[in-house]
């Protein structure tokens, strides 16, 4: 860390700047957050009220001015978060909690229920599961490669914060994004065809990421509304694992078209899919359907198929609880090398069978999407006018 740039030397600059009552500044009112420094770069929120954000979008830019002064600052992220009014986001789980984020003018307003508005992309698609280790995101990455592969314009966000793999998995690791002409925006690194975001782009990769629940909401919002993403057919967003807040507020926050949920064939990890699956439908987001990773595995030797996780188990828990199989990956060293090596199999072996799996799953997700598509045009009352 740079001689001078330390929490406490962010802490006196931020000193300087006037609260929203202009008499008091924003630390000694208790408005700022956790602060984390990462090799030179400085992120840290400031707790506004709710409606408040627009209006005091001067102190956000005078609180990021003032710290940039700091000797060792190599860039700085502010951004301003707000508590959830009373009555708001509510769903059939209850009350969510955390943060509804705003973080710089005309922010998330513009979307019913006040979720993003963001016009250059058709459709946003979650890639979640109950719990860490199914591979999510190696899933995340070769669906992406497989909807570009079917002809769509695809970018892909990960918003893993805690976890970030997209830089490895995409092999631009250590590289980081450059900022867009109109300096206040992000442009979306490019692999493989795809457009691609990531908050490990944005800090090291063995940084531990500390943050609390208000600083991670407003980091994937700000990856989503100011990266200057192309016109795109389809967003996938590779989501943490688990069900927790920041899963919960993405939702809510994001005009999701629907959700695939990824699990292994045994009954612990289904448990955990089930439990992601509700949460989906909970907040009104479509859920696609299941993925069977690591469904079964063929010996590279011999060609013996096992079932080492046991086999078809997401199968039968698409059908118990009504919502589609969308297909299995097997348990394939070679998956696990090109993810590795960042060279995910669907870009680098379009024609092995692994990559036509991915295809074929990335055909029937974009076909639930289209049909929902269909159904909600259908529901949608005609006016007619009788001379």
């Amino acid at each position: 860390m740079a001689d001078g740039l330390t929490k406490e030397r962010v802490l006196e600059m931020l000193q300087k700047v006037k609260g929203p009552d202009q008499t008091n500044d924003i630390v000694s009112l208790g408005l700022v957050s956790e602060i984390v420094i990462n090799n030179g770069k400085v992120y840290f929120s400031i707790s506004v009220e709710p409606g408040k954000a627009r209006e005091l979008e001067p102190m956000r830019a005078a609180a990021e001015e003032v710290v940039k002064r700091i000797d060792g600052v190599k860039s700085v992220m502010v951004t301003l978060t707000a508590d959830r009014e009373p009555g708001s986001a509510s769903n059939g789980a209850g009350q969510a909690s955390g943060g509804s984020c705003q973080t710089k003018p005309g922010g998330a307003p513009g979307m019913p229920g006040g979720k993003l508005d963001l016009p250059n992309i058709g459709a946003i698609i979650a890639v979640a599961s109950g719990k860490g280790g199914v591979g999510k995101s190696t899933t995340a990455i070769n669906l992406a490669l497989a909807f570009k592969a079917n002809g769509l314009k695809t970018g892909i966000l990960d918003a893993d914060i805690y976890g970030p793999s997209l830089p490895r998995l995409v092999g631009l690791g250590g590289q980081n994004p450059k900022q867009a002409p109109d300096g206040q925006s992000l442009e979306p690194m490019q692999a493989y065809g795809l457009e691609v975001m990531s908050i490990g782009f944005l800090v090291e990769e063995d940084a531990p990421m500390i943050w609390r629940g208000p600083m991670v909401m407003s980091a994937l919002t700000q990856m989503l509304q100011y990266v200057t993403w192309g016109e795109l057919d389809v967003l996938v967003v590779d989501m943490p694992p688990g069900t927790g807040d920041a899963q919960l507020t993405l939702s809510q926050a994001v005009p999701l078209a629907g959700a695939v949920i990824v699990s292994t064939p045994q009954d612990l990890a289904l448990i955990d899919a089930r439990k992601g699956l509700n949460m989906f439908r909970q907040v009104q987001v479509p859920v696609l359907g299941i993925i069977e990773n690591m469904s079964y595995f063929i010996c590279p030797s011999c060609g013996e198929r096992s079932d080492i996780f046991g086999h078809g188990g997401a199968r039968e828990e698409a059908q118990k609880i009504d919502t589609n199989f969308l297909g299995e990956i097997p348990l394939e060293m070679k998956i696990r090398e090109t993810s590795d090596a960042g060279k995910p199999i669907v870009a680098t072996d379009p024609d092995s069978p692994h990559a036509r799996a991915y295809r074929d799953i990335a055909k029937a997700a974009w076909a639930q999407i289209e049909a929902n598509r269909e159904r909600a045009k259908l529901r949608t009352p005609k006016i007619v006018m009788e001379s």
